[in-house]
């Protein structure tokens, strides 16, 4: 569906948006719904102001599509917005640094994408994002293609892979196995679980009245206190697992790398959602490889950009949770350096051990902490002994560990145009920055690292966290590096 423009050049949202915007609106009104539905039988059949409500849904959405506009200029981006508070957003053109492309299964019936347009400022809006709600494929492609100023485009939609690319990296199905090892598929579950059972009671319904529900709670019905607890934990970890595998399909679906004539990185994935992120390759200043304790075990990892305006979290993913060395080799790719020299899997240069005692401290402290106040407890009778001795098996080892291992994969290394740098125990990073990238360097110094004889470097950029510390190295190679 072609749109025309003003006099001023003036854009209006797809008019497809008019049957997207109320649909989803209900959606959300679904509780209100149910909770009207049993009210309305209750009470007569009183629902007037229900259709009220629905009403002004989609007249809400009627006016917002007469009151915005938007349109791109050879500087800028504008957006007008509202009636009786009208906004008028502008961005200039050379600040735009990624262009997200989301369609979600209403938006896809309809030929439909959210275009979002990020600045990486924080200062304007929703983390200085520009959103177009909704348009076209084609135009939001098209959008795509002027906003990050390129003047040759690979033909693309939402709903296939873009054309044109050099594919970096594709979906594999064998890496579903990394799902499970991720926690979100258990705070998925958790978190749908308690919306669902709230939404019931709110209902009045009675959820022990399902018969599957009944005879478990009738099994579980005066068994051992240890029984409950197995039992509670099998299927939190059964419905988790189901969960995470449910998540990572419809988040990764059709998973797609691809290095865009154009200049760009661009994934494409999602199975309900179609989402289609780009990023400036320009504007890339590394990646990271994050390996989570469970991923850690399983031998996988994650891989994001550190690009500027990127952000972190899904916009900043370059692939899914899967094998360590396929993040490694993806990495490369991205960085534009053979296989055999990826800068993530270069040896780093180990830190004194100093560095090591330091890590020491900090760990066994709290730990020797708790031992003392349960024993203290069991001194004054407050407490058994037992959990005293216990803190001691466990605590104090497991401490021990994590010190050690934090350690281990703490390092660095100049690894030709990139430094790289290693660090954590719980979520072990390795970060490849280009050194081209780095617009200054900090070093700090504590009194405990002074003593130690250690030093912090910290090198500043202007992607992805912002800052990533080279910590307790030694003072001269600290200082070399701010020469390097």
């Amino acid at each position: 569906m072609s749109q025309e423009a003003d006099a001023g050049g003036w854009l209006r949202l797809d008019p497809r948006m008019l049957a997207v915007a109320p649909a989803q609106e209900i959606v959300r009104f679904i509780p209100l719904l149910i909770a009207a539905v049993i009210a309305g039988g209750r009470g007569g059949g009183q629902w007037w102001w229900l259709f009220g409500a629905l009403g002004a849904v989609v007249g809400l959405g009627v006016l917002r599509w007469l009151t915005t506009r938007y349109r791109v200029t050879a500087e800028r981006m504008e957006l007008r917005s509202g009636l009786l508070f009208r906004q008028h957003r502008s961005v200039p053109r050379d600040r735009i640094r990624t262009v997200d492309v989301t369609a979600k299964p209403l938006h896809r019936m309809f030929g439909l994408g959210v275009l979002r347009i990020g600045t990486g400022q924080h200062e304007r809006g929703r983390n200085g994002e520009l959103t177009l709600d909704a348009v076209s494929s084609a135009e939001a492609e098209r959008l795509r293609a002027v906003l990050l100023d390129r003047s040759t485009v690979a033909p693309s939609t939402l709903d296939g892979p873009a054309g044109g690319g050099v594919e970096l990296a594709r979906l594999s199905w064998a890496w579903l196995r990394f799902a499970p090892l991720t926690v979100l598929g258990v705070a998925s579950v958790g978190a749908l679980f308690g919306g669902v059972w709230q939404l019931l009671n709110e209902a009045g319904f009675d959820v022990t009245d399902i018969g599957a529900v009944r005879g478990a709670v009738d099994w579980l019905t005066g068994r051992p206190v240890g029984v409950v607890i197995v039992a509670a934990a099998a299927v939190l970890l059964v419905t988790g697992v189901l969960g995470a595998l449910v998540r990572y399909v419809e988040a990764w679906w059709g998973y797609r790398l691809t290095r865009e004539p154009d200049g760009t990185l661009r994934v494409n994935r999602g199975l309900l959602t179609r989402r289609s992120v780009s990023l400036e390759e320009r504007r890339l200043r590394g990646v990271e490889v994050d390996e989570p304790l469970l991923l850690r075990a399983g031998r996988g990892a994650r891989l994001n950009a550190l690009a500027t305006g990127s952000g972190s979290g899904d916009r900043s993913a370059l692939m899914p949770p899967a094998p360590r060395a396929a993040a490694h080799q993806v990495a490369a790719a991205v960085l534009r350096t053979p296989a055999e020299q990826a800068p993530t899997t270069r040896p780093l240069r180990r830190h004194p051990l100093a560095a090591l005692r330091r890590r020491l401290v900090r760990a066994v402290t709290p730990a020797a902490i708790a031992v003392l106040a349960f024993w203290a407890a069991g001194a004054r009778h407050a407490l058994p002994y037992w959990p005293a001795v216990a803190a001691a098996a466990v605590l104090l080892p497991a401490s021990v560990l994590l010190a050690v291992d934090r350690y281990r994969n703490l390092g660095h290394a100049v690894a030709g145009e990139h430094l790289v740098v290693g660090s954590g125990s719980l979520v072990r990073r390795t970060v490849a920055l280009r050194r081209s990238g780095i617009i200054g360097w900090r070093v700090s110094r504590s009194v405990f690292q002074r003593a130690a004889g250690l030093a912090t470097a910290t090198a500043v950029t202007a992607a992805g966290a912002g800052a990533y510390e080279v910590r307790d190295c030694d003072l001269t190679a600290a200082i070399a590096l701010t020469r390097s």
